[in-house]
């Protein structure tokens, strides 16, 4: 029972729950994230306007959207352009000889979160 206690406290911090290149991300303020690749370039500030959920640290409100959250926004600077490891796809057909190997390697993009902001003001 001890750590529900202790985990209580650490969820008192506000964050969100955005979505980046079909794939939605919880994040908190000062975290590093990796997502798919968007154009920008190093040390760009980038903002994200699809924000599914945001609970906020100072009144413990949540918001959840339907889909999004109306004028939120998620803030955060480039960190740096990267290739994914290598990912190999094998295609074979039994009893035929067919066999295909290629492979594979995603950009990414390491963002790191400034600010989250419910209302939009932060732009």
């Amino acid at each position: 029972m001890q750590l529900l206690e202790s985990r209580a406290f650490t969820e008192s911090l506000m964050y969100a729950i955005f979505e980046s290149g079909g794939k939605q991300h919880r994040v908190e303020p000062g975290q590093r994230v990796a997502l798919e690749r968007i154009h920008a370039a190093e040390g760009d500030a980038v903002s994200f306007d699809r924000v599914l959920f945001i609970r906020d640290a100072g009144s413990g409100e949540t918001r959840i959207g339907t889909p999004y959250v109306e004028g939120a926004t998620v803030s955060a600077t480039v960190l740096g352009h990267y290739r994914d490891r290598k990912i190999r796809v094998f295609k074979r057909k039994r009893r035929k000889g067919y066999r295909r190997t290629r492979g594979h390697r995603q950009e990414r993009v390491e963002v790191r979160i400034e600010a989250i902001h419910p209302d939009g003001s932060g732009d």
